[in-house]
C-alpha cells in the first residue's frame, strides 16, 4: 500500500485549555492503540525483518531508475535497534543514511503520559506556538458595560445598544451650520453668542438645574439663530426662553416667568417672553427632542469606568466647548467621545484610550486627537479673560475643583513636533 507523507505545517496545532492531539491523515486511530511506552514496558512490540519502503514520484509513474526509497516511521525498540546495528543487510543504504533530516518526523507526547498515535505531521516548534499563545492572552478585551446593570429595569439594558444607534442616526438633524454666524445673522456675532452662553452657565448655576438642561438650552439657541435673524438687544432674551423651553422639557420643577424677568434686571416684560416663546417654538417646529452631548457623554463615561474625578473634568471640559463657536462643527456624539479622552489625558498624564471606549464611541485615538488639542487650548485659557463662568463654577467644591486640573499640554507639544 502506498504511503503519502505530508510535510505541510499540521493544521491541529494545541489549542488554549485543550490538550495536544495528532492523527494520521486518512487512517481512523482507534482509542485502543498502545502508547510507544506501554509497548516497551510489556515487550510486546512485534519486530520487522526490514522496512516497508514508500515509492518515490518515479516509481509511481513507472520509472524506476535513480529512485530513493523514503523511510516509513515506524516504533524501534531496544531490541530492533540492536538488530539494526548487526543486520545491516536488511536495510537498504539511503535508510541507515537518509539525507532527508531527522526533524522532518517527531512524536508529540500527552502531557499527562496518556497513549497518544504516532504522527508523520510535522509539528512548528513550541517557541513560536507559545508566542501566539501569550498574545492572545495579553489582547486586551471589550469589557461588557451592561452586565452589571441586568436586575436594572431603568437601564434598559436589552434595547440600550438599539437606543444608542438611533441616537447617533438623528444627531445630524440637530446639528447647525459652522458658518450661519455669517450667512443668517447679520447684528451679531460668535463674541456675543460666547457672552450669552457663558451668563446662561452661571444662571443655569444659581437656579440649580439638571445637567441635561444646559446642553438642551444650547442647542436650542444654535438652531434658532441658523433659521431666525435675530437684533443684538434681542439676544439675551432668545438664550432666556431657550432655559425656559429647556426647563418644560427636562425638569420636574420649572422656573416661573417672573424668575426670568428678574435675573434679566427687567429688561424684557412677561409678554415678550411669551411671544419669543411662541416664535421660537414654531421656528423649531416644536423639534425638542433631539441627541445632545449630553446623552453621549455617560454612556462613554460609563465605558471607560469612569470614577468621579474623570466624570467632573470630562463635564468641565465639555461645557468649555459649549461656549466655543467653532465647536459646532463636530457632532454631539464626537465632542462627548474627545472630551472623555481630554480629560483621561488631564488626569493621568498619558494617552489612554482602551478598547472598550473605541467599541462603544465608534472613534479611534487618531481621530479625536484634533478636536482633542482644541479642548486643551480652551482648558489653557478657562481661567483669563472675561468669560470666566465654566471655570468659576468647577473650581468649587462641589465640582470636586476640577477646574485646577492641569491641562494637557503634551498632546499640543507633540503635534508641535510632528510639525
Amino acid at each position: 500500500m502506498e504511503i503519502s507523507v505530508d510535510n505541510k505545517k499540521p493544521t491541529n496545532l494545541q489549542v488554549k485549555g485543550q490538550k495536544m492531539t495528532t492523527r494520521k491523515f486518512g487512517v481512523d486511530v482507534s482509542n485502543n492503540r498502545r502508547a510507544l511506552g506501554v509497548i516497551n514496558q510489556k515487550g510486546g512490540a512485534q519486530l520487522y525483518p526490514c522496512a516497508v519502503n514508500k515509492r518515490t514520484l518515479p516509481q509511481a509513474n513507472g520509472n524506476n531508475e535513480n529512485s530513493v526509497p523514503n523511510q516509513v516511521h515506524r516504533p524501534i525498540t531496544r531490541k530492533l535497534a540492536a538488530q539494526i546495528a548487526n543486520k545491516k543487510q536488511c536495510f537498504p543504504e539511503d535508510v541507515l543514511n537518509p539525507k532527508q533530516s531527522s526533524e522532518s518526523f517527531k512524536v508529540w507526547e500527552d502531557m499527562e503520559d496518556q497513549p497518544v498515535p504516532m504522527s508523520l505531521e510535522t509539528t512548528e516548534p513550541q517557541k513560536d506556538h507559545m508566542e501566539v499563545e501569550m498574545e492572545d492572552i495579553f489582547e486586551e478585551p471589550v469589557v461588557d458595560i451592561d452586565v452589571s446593570d441586568t436586575k436594572n429595569h431603568l437601564a434598559v439594558v436589552e434595547y440600550v445598544e438599539d437606543l444608542y444607534a438611533h441616537y447617533r442616526k438623528m444627531e445630524s438633524y440637530g446639528m447647525v451650520s459652522p458658518n450661519y454666524m455669517l450667512t443668517q445673522q447679520s447684528d451679531i456675532n460668535e463674541r456675543m453668542r460666547a457672552i450669552l452662553i457663558d451668563w446662561l452657565v452661571e444662571v443655569h448655576h444659581k437656579f440649580d438645574l439638571q445637567q441635561e438642561t444646559l446642553f438642551l438650552t444650547v442647542n436650542l439657541i444654535d438652531r434658532f439663530l441658523a433659521k431666525q435673524s435675530v437684533v443684538r438687544k434681542k439676544l439675551q432674551l432668545v438664550g432666556l426662553v431657550a432655559m425656559l423651553l429647556a426647563c418644560k422639557y427636562e425638569e420636574v420643577s420649572v422656573p416661573v416667568v417672573d424668575d426670568l424677568v428678574f435675573i434679566s434686571d427687567k429688561a424684557y416684560s412677561r409678554t415678550e417672553i411669551l411671544e419669543m416663546e411662541k416664535l421660537m417654538l414654531n421656528t423649531l417646529e416644536f423639534n425638542m427632542s433631539v441627541p445632545t452631548p449630553y446623552v453621549f457623554l455617560k454612556r462613554y463615561l460609563k465605558a471607560a469606568q469612569s470614577e468621579i474625578k474623570l466624570e467632573q473634568m470630562s463635564f468641565y471640559l465639555m461645557e468649555l466647548c459649549l461656549v466655543e463657536y467653532e465647536m459646532i462643527k463636530f457632532t454631539p456624539s464626537f465632542l462627548a467621545a474627545a472630551s472623555v479622552y481630554t480629560a483621561q489625558c488631564s488626569l493621568y498624564g498619558l494617552k489612554q484610550w482602551s478598547k472598550t471606549c473605541e467599541w462603544h464611541t465608534n472613534y479611534t485615538e487618531d481621530q479625536l486627537l484634533e478636536c482633542s488639542r482644541m479642548m486643551v487650548k480652551c482648558h489653557e485659557k478657562a481661567g483669563t479673560g472675561r468669560l470666566t463662568g465654566v471655570y468659576r463654577k468647577y473650581n468649587t467644591s462641589k465640582f470636586g475643583y476640577a477646574a485646577k486640573c492641569e491641562p494637557a499640554n503634551f498632546i499640543v507639544v507633540e503635534e508641535g513636533s510632528q510639525q
